[in-house]
């Protein structure tokens, strides 16, 4: 695990200076603190920060082929990669290492860019063929490994994370608004946006190709068609689901160092847990946390399921310092994010560092299996829809507006009024149904963003491209492009990576998740039963019954309660001052209308609050100090002998 960036250029007698590239590399170190390696040549320069994890003194990046013309640094893992090494070795190729990252020089040598479809794992590389002047980076199918570009004045910038390009071109950080209304609609900023205008996210299973100065960006991979396949008997889909998923487990627990499980109790980590105990010839080291409020504290699930597989189990009891960690998190965070998990996450992140390097988590079990409540909810809903969509119209555009703002069941008359597509993502936006009643953006800010794509139109471009038919799979693949990718595998891997910790998550191997795929969707959601075939699996492999068949909270924590005691003074300083006010971006009456419902009791706002919260915050220990981002050039750079020509 590792964190990459450089500096590609197709200037004529452009040279990128060595310390430029370890700028970049100096504000990713917490990715990798074990080791820097940088390659720089004429117009080009890759670098990277490393956390050893596999062939810990042979592993050293960048990794090169036997004549010096291919350079890579890579980030991820590689779970295929012995079976790829045997084959090349088969070829003729001579490999100077027992790394995963030296089997993708050779691959390309043998495929081109093509050699991404031979790679099974999580990964963000980029590799430069000095022979063709060509830079090609590439980002895994799901996107747990994050990969972020700009070109600009002929050079093409990279990295893991959008510090690194800042840390050397700070010009760079011209604010995206189009990218800040979608991160309020949903929480976070979907892919290829970042809240940055000239800096893209590369997507998910795609790859760039960078060739005297022009880009080409394809898509090597996507989720095949839902629903394709119809197995014969329960037992048999069980029987196959357990061999896929205890596979995808298994190949994960390769490494050189400590290696764990975060395990919060519910079925999709307790799953992952039980098949990890099955195949360890040790007790499997977990890690949970929980808080002292009873209504959050799920701590107690998880303790059953260690004690059930006889895990070396570390539980943490938390009574955190919220403000201390806000103010921490979003002076690292480059993008405002909206999800309140990443506390917990941080958290179980920094208590597992201490036991281990590397920990596997359940994360995806829901975009793949339908486990949200929302999945059900919609199918319950679809009873509106015996009434005429001229009448539905009819109450929105006459009626809606002439019925009293805390009217009860108004916000759900106009959601269910709405057709299907609409409705749902409606249902998981977070502006508009207060936006109906009261504007929160400011007109100046509306008067910035015309001509600009609604938000909206991200989540029907992909409703449109999905290679399913059923409302359920329709959704999941929304899901799984959008909210998986920028949320929870986003939060996963800034957490982790924060306290140097790998994740790895077998849930979304990409040959499992295929045939996941092509299960009918009444596999996964049958009647009010979500995850129904992965519920069945942890009956299977012993996960007690306590733990499957529980409420899902998904990773709670106090939010309400902290609002209104440890964060209500950060709360109304920061939104309520002057400073944030002159942004631009608010109405003032909607922002204290707001905070009047959510503090007066009348209404839950804390997920909307929060997300105000997050984005001020990350105006202020983020977005303001970038010119301070750089650091001193005369400093000494590491792991830089034989790499600098």
């Amino acid at each position: 695990m590792c964190g990459i960036a450089g500096i590609v250029s197709a200037a004529p007698g452009d040279r990128i200076d060595v310390f430029t590239i370890h700028r970049m590399c100096q504000a990713i170190v917490h990715r990798g603190p074990d080791d820097e390696g940088i390659f720089v040549k004429d117009g080009t320069g890759l670098g990277m920060r490393r956390l050893s994890i596999i062939d810990l003194v042979g592993g050293h990046q960048p990794v090169f082929n036997e004549d010096r013309s291919v350079w890579v640094v890579f980030n991820g893992e590689i779970y295929n990669f012995p079976e790829l090494r045997a084959e090349l070795l088969t070829r003729g190729h001579r490999l100077a290492t027992h790394s995963d990252t030296e089997v993708i020089v050779h691959l390309y040598e043998e495929m081109g860019a093509d050699c991404v479809n031979k790679l099974r794992g999580m990964f963000a590389f980029a590799l430069y063929d000095e022979r063709r002047r060509k830079l090609l980076i590439a980002r895994d199918r799901f996107g747990k490994k994050p990969l972020h570009y700009a070109l600009a004045n002929q050079r093409l910038y990279f990295g893991s994370e959008i510090k690194a390009i800042h840390a050397v071109a700070p010009e760079l950080a011209e604010v995206n608004n189009e990218a800040l209304l979608q991160y309020m609609y949903f929480g976070y900023v979907p892919d290829p946006l970042t809240a940055f205008v000239p800096i893209k996210k590369l997507p998910p299973g795609h790859l760039l190709e960078f060739q005297d100065g022009a880009i080409q960006v394809r898509q090597y991979w996507d989720l095949p068609r839902y629903g394709t396949h119809q197995p014969s008997s329960e037992e048999e889909c069980l029987e196959e689901l357990e061999r896929r998923l205890a596979e995808a487990v298994k190949i994960r627990l390769i490494s050189d160092v400590p290696l764990g499980a975060l395990l919060s109790g519910g079925i999709d980590s307790s799953t992952v847990v039980a098949l990890m105990a099955r195949a360890s010839s040790k007790p499997v080291q977990t890690f949970s946390i929980g808080f002292s409020h009873d209504d959050f504290n799920e701590s107690h699930y998880a303790r059953i399921v260690a004690k059930r597989f006889g895990t070396d189990h570390h539980e943490l009891v938390l009574e955190p310092n919220v403000v201390e960690t806000i103010e921490t998190l979003t002076s690292s965070l480059e993008e405002p994010f909206g999800d309140s998990s990443m506390l917990p996450t941080y958290y179980v992140s920094c208590m597992a560092r201490k036991y281990v390097t590397v920990a596997l988590s359940g994360d995806g079990g829901d975009e793949i299996f339908a486990g949200y409540d929302r999945y059900g909810v919609h199918l319950r809903r679809k009873n509106f829809e015996l009434i005429p969509q001229w009448v539905w119209r009819l109450y929105r555009e006459r009626i809606y507006s002439r019925l009293p703002h805390n009217l009860r069941g108004k916000k759900f008359s106009y959601n269910v009024s709405l057709p299907w597509r609409e409705r749902y993502v409606d249902g998981i936006s977070f502006v508009p149904s207060f936006e109906r009643d009261m504007p929160l953006w400011s007109t100046e800010f509306r008067e910035t963003l015309k001509g600009s794509a609604k938000p909206e139109d991200v989540m029907h471009g992909y409703f449109d491209r999905a290679p399913a038919d059923d409302p359920i799979s329709q959704m999941l693949y929304v899901d799984t492009k959008t909210y998986m990718v920028a949320d929870i595998l986003t939060k996963v891997d800034r957490m982790s990576m924060a306290t140097s910790l790998e994740v790895r998550v077998p849930i979304l191997d990409h040959l499992f998740v295929e045939w996941a795929t092509g299960l009918p969707s009444e596999w996964k959601l049958r009647g009010r039963s979500q995850k129904y075939l992965l519920g069945k699996l942890a009956e299977r492999v012993g996960v007690p019954r306590e733990a499957i068949y529980r409420p899902k909270r998904g990773f709670s924590l106090p939010l309400v309660h902290w609002m209104r005691n440890e964060l209500k003074d950060l709360i109304m300083t920061v939104l309520l001052e002057p400073k944030t006010m002159q942004r631009g971006y608010f109405d003032p009456r909607g922002v204290h209308q707001l905070l009047d419902e959510h503090f007066r009791g009348r209404r839950d706002q804390s997920g909307r609050i929060w997300r105000l919260l997050m984005f001020e915050m990350w105006h202020r220990n983020y977005l303001e100090r970038i010119p301070e981002s750089g650091v001193e050039t005369d400093l000494p750079v590491p792991g830089l002998a034989g790499n600098l020509e």
